[in-house]
């Protein structure tokens, strides 16, 4: 009994010390003292059952809480420090505790496995060097580790990895290694990869894992293995190609936490500790040469973070010497310059400039003290710009002479220094003269070659681009850019009037095709190859017909070129095809596609993406397919967001709006650019759309006041372009609810806004006969007139609205009844004129087919019937019907399907109609309803047809309200619309907009 009282009371102060050290870090020391008193004042083997009996609720507590946490490091450290008083104790209890933790670790209850390797891994980390540990529990404990990394939970696996990370680097424990990078790389958790690269050491093995890990799809473990580097691995230690990648990825990472982590890691460790925190030294060290955008990077982010910063004094100018060697004779020696310090200095000044115009911009921008202090920054800029630079421009010409003829090893070196010259100042007419003859001197000088076995001469490049180096052409193309401002070639063609004023003078027209602007259209650089399709557009304009060379290239230029090219070669071909004809230019490749006497009635879709440069297609199909076309790439050296899509765009506006001009364009083609011109102003296109909105705004006001066959072309053009925009119709795409039911709002706006173009009355009077010329068709009978025009009026619109809707697929799905419905209104909004009495009969027998189509919706077809009544009143003789031979002469001029047939006779009554009279009490509740009431449910439960169909009485107010309340439809375009926020994009439910319509 007294064994037992005193582990009782044992337990009970072991418990009591862990209460208070779970409560603060504090106290751990001092308990670590009175913990051991208590294990060396406890009996003989009762201190070890007590205290497992006193952290036993730690294996079933599974929150990993600060509490608990606190316990786990107090147990880990009494367990590994040893007692100097009594190191026997001691390590009898640690074997004893890492048995008894060895035994839990493999238990099934994943808590009490997790808490073990916890306390095991603790251990591990604290333990000396110097513990009296047994060979063989020490393999029993690195053999469940192993084991426990293969554990199904991740935290096991993460505290196993830390506890065999230790030994990692033991010669003889190899297989520790290869099992933590075997399973870096096969590890789906994210914490368990950041533990096993914060537990890797410095070693070759381990350098290509932890490098691999900067590209890892978590940013923890991205930013660890910087860490990892920053500290373990020293700059030394690293291949060039390692530390290449470890800054190209870091600078750009997506995360800044990660990129801050790789900044530090440049900073505080590879500049300043093993490059003395010169940055010319840290650049030897990274391979410019080889590795140039590394380099430019590094610069970059150490300038911006302001880590480098020019000395006073420090300038390029000191590698020009000059000496005074008799009174008035100066001569000039020049010190070669390494790669390093060429990019150095280049990055510098480039900041400087950047620098400058950045803080010039905010002055401008702002006022007062700011700006007096942006001001003053820009002006410190330039004067250290200004002292860094060659004082005169031949300085700056004679030193990059001396490293172009230093040989190949400085071609680097000279290559930086070309491109310093787009930061040096060309306005004055000797600097300009100066460095123009050095470019002609760069641009003629000598085919670089190499000699075979066989003694014969292989060049290399092209002539500008020096040993094949494009980067060198490109260098050579910025310094002629900047030093001459505007193409010498541009200007001439710009100021002569005929291509003859060239004959006999120094350049033939021809030699200036075939070798300059051909020759430039195939060069490396974008910028030579974007101007020769300027000067190739100039030169055709100059032309009495284009050539064939000219055309091919400009075309060739089109399809396969690069977004600055494509644009410029999509300018001179609307510009070709506008000065000459669409025609003109296709002869000059070979093609006539359009013989005399043959209407073009569509346009030939092709895949530019997989055309051949000797296809058969013509001009304008080449061109009306490149609106189709979406991976055009963006423009990204253009500020005003400048497209392929956008220059089309307003070519074809110009052929619809001038097209009087244009004679051999067919006019049926006129509706199909209308119609993708309107679909391409209410797409929700990207930025690089909004200039050609801005110019279609304009050119849709302007329209239907300025064309003569506005009206035809509109009309043509408002059923396929509700096809196209109509979501559910024709396989077009559908969408969420709120996304179909913006698409259906925006295609009733865009419908309103064609009936709009099509009220809109001519600007010149010299048109006047469209108003009111009336003329019989001979096809007819004398009691049915027809007006030349009534095909492009409402009356023509009408008729096809109705055909749609007769011969629409989809009527029994949602989406096919309101495209139905929405037609039929915007049908409803149509005033026929009483002169029209052939286009009266002819819509009037199609409204049996339209009330047949809308059997569903009572509301409708009450208006449909009322608009029956409209008709009959205007028709002059309304007893007799239109022949189906006189029909089809309609429907021929308006380009319809001859099939359809005229109906006068009755409906017979639709199902859901017929279901309402099972209803009797609904029905006479409406009869007992007010005298509005009662108007409404006279209405018959049967359609009526528009042959029987009475006009009331009151019919007659009700047909001059909606007259006046017609007039105020139309949609009022206007060209202040941004990002899509205007009436055609609106909010608000579909179905109110189509309410709205019959309204």
């Amino acid at each position: 009994m007294v064994e037992t009282g005193q582990e009782k009371r044992l337990a009970r102060e072991i418990a009591r010390v862990l209460d208070e050290c779970r409560l603060s870090h504090a106290v751990h020391t001092r308990k670590l003292r009175e913990f051991s008193t208590l294990r060396s004042s406890a009996p003989s083997g009762l201190f070890f059952p007590s205290f497992v009996r006193a952290i036993t609720p730690l294996f079933d507590f599974p929150r990993r809480t600060l509490a608990a946490e606190r316990t786990v490091r107090f147990v880990s450290t009494f367990a590994a420090v040893p007692d100097a008083k009594d190191a026997a104790a001691s390590d009898a209890f640690l074997e004893e505790f890492l048995r008894f933790l060895l035994v839990a670790s493999g238990a099934a209850h994943r808590t009490a496995r997790f808490r073990s390797c916890q306390i095991i891994s603790e251990i591990i980390m604290r333990l000396p060097d110097d513990a009296e540990v047994s060979d063989q529990l020490w393999d029993e404990v690195i053999d469940n580790m192993k084991e426990r990394v293969g554990d199904k939970v991740p935290a096991i696996r993460a505290v196993a990895v830390r506890a065999l990370s230790r030994f990692a680097n033991d010669l003889e424990n190899g297989d520790i290694l290869s099992l933590l990078l075997q399973t870096l790389s096969q590890e789906q958790n994210a914490e368990v990869r950041k533990t096993i690269v914060l537990s890797l050491l410095p070693s070759n093995a381990t350098s290509e894992a932890i490098v691999g890990s900067t590209l890892d799809v978590s940013e923890s473990v991205r930013r660890s293995a910087y860490c990892v580097l920053a500290s373990k691995f020293p700059l030394q230690s690293l291949s060039i190609k390692h530390r290449t990648i470890i800054l190209q990825r870091g600078l750009s990472d997506r995360s800044s936490s990660v990129t801050k982590e790789c900044l530090k890691m440049l900073k505080d460790e590879w500049l300043t500790k093993s490059c003395g925190g010169d940055p010319v030294v840290l650049l030897r060290f990274l391979d410019v040469e080889t590795y140039e955008s590394v380099g430019e990077a590094v610069m970059e982010a150490l300038l911006k973070d302001g880590i480098v910063l020019v000395q006073e004094g420090q300038s390029i100018r000191h590698y020009l010497k000059s000496s005074n060697k008799s009174e008035g004779e100066f001569t000039t020696s020049f010190q070669l310059m390494e790669a390093e310090v060429s990019l150095y200095w280049k990055t510098v000044c480039r900041h400087l400039q950047t620098q400058a115009q950045a803080k010039g911009s905010d002055a401008a921008t702002t006022t007062g003290t700011e700006a007096a202090v942006y001001a003053s920054e820009a002006s410190d800029n330039n004067d250290l710009l200004e002292g860094i630079l060659p004082v005169t421009i031949s300085d700056y010409v004679d030193l990059v002479k001396v490293h172009l003829s230093a040989g190949p090893n400085y071609r680097f070196t000279c290559r930086q220094l070309l491109l310093l010259g787009a930061m040096l100042d060309f306005s004055d007419t000797a600097n300009r003269k100066i460095a123009g003859a050095f470019v002609q001197e760069l641009l003629l000088k000598p085919l670089d070659y190499e000699v075979d076995d066989d003694g014969s001469k292989i060049v290399i490049g092209d002539g500008i681009s020096l040993g094949g180096d494009r980067d060198w052409a490109r260098a050579v193309s910025e310094l002629a850019r900047k030093v001459h401002a505007s193409t010498v070639t541009g200007l001439l063609l710009e100021n002569i009037d005929s291509l003859w004023s060239l004959h006999g003078k120094a350049i033939e027209p021809s030699e200036l095709l075939h070798s300059l602007l051909l020759p430039g259209a195939k060069q490396i650089h974008v910028d030579v190859r974007r101007v020769a399709m300027r000067c190739l557009c100039l030169y055709g304009l100059l032309e009495r017909s284009p050539c064939e060379e000219l055309v091919k290239q400009l075309r060739l230029s089109f399809i396969n070129g690069p977004a600055p090219v494509s644009i410029m070669a999509s300018k001179a071909l609307i510009d070709l095809a506008t000065w000459h004809g669409p025609q003109a230019v296709d002869r000059a490749t070979g093609m006539d596609l359009q013989q005399s006497g043959d209407e073009k009635s569509g346009f030939i879709s092709v895949d530019l993406s997989n055309l051949k440069e000797d296809a058969n297609i013509g001009l304008l199909d080449l061109l009306y397919s490149g609106l189709d076309k979406d991976d055009w790439g963006a423009n990204v050296e253009g500020d005003d967001h400048e497209s392929v899509h956008a220059v089309l765009g307003e070519g074809f506006a110009k052929i619809l709006l001038l097209s009087e001009n244009y004679p051999t364009i067919s006019t049926c083609l006129h509706p199909l650019i209308l119609c993708k011109l309107i679909s391409l102003y209410f797409c929700d296109g990207t930025k690089d759309l909004q200039r050609l909105k801005q110019c279609l705004s304009v050119f849709f006001e302007h329209y239907p006041a300025l064309s003569r066959n506005h009206k035809k072309c509109v009309s043509r053009a408002f059923i396929p372009v509700m096809r196209s925009m109509w979501p559910g119709i024709y396989g077009n795409p559908g969408g969420s609810s709120t996304v179909v039911s913006k698409m259906r709002k925006r295609a009733i706006q865009v419908s309103r806004f064609m009936l709009q173009m099509i009220q809109t009355p001519l600007f010149s009077k010299e048109y006047g006969e469209e108003r009111s010329s009336e003329i019989s068709s001979e096809s007819l009978s004398s009691s049915v007139q027809l007006s030349h025009d009534f095909e492009s009026r409402e009356e023509g619109l009408a008729i096809r609205i109705a055909s749609e809707v007769a011969s629409c697929p989809d009527k029994k799905t949602s989406a096919g009844k309101s495209y139905l419905s929405a037609l039929c209104k915007i049908a409803l909004l149509i005033q026929f004129r009483p002169s029209e009495q052939g286009a009266i009969k002819c819509m009037r027998g199609l409204l049996n087919s339209m009330i047949i189509s809308l059997s569903t919706d009572k509301e409708l077809i009450k208006e449909v019937n009322r608009m029956a009544a409209r008709l009959k009143s205007l028709d002059d003789h309304p007893d007799e019907e239109l022949s189906q031979e006189q029909a089809n002469v309609i429907f021929g001029k308006l380009g319809l399907d001859a099939s359809l047939k005229m109906d006068t006779s009755a409906v017979p009554p639709s199902p859901v109609l017929r279901s309402a009279r099972t209803a009797p009490n609904r029905r006479r509740v409406r009869r007992e309803a007010s005298s509005s009431d009662e108007e409404i449910s006279s209405v018959p439960e049967v359609p009526m047809t528009p042959s029987l169909a009475s006009v009331r009485s009151h019919r007659a107010s009700k047909t001059a309200a909606m007259s006046k309340m017609t007039a105020k439809t139309a949609f009022e375009f206007s060209d202040n619309e941004e990002d899509g926020e205007s009436d055609v994009t609106s909010e608000g439910s579909s179905d109110e907009s189509l309410d709205g319509l019959a309204e």
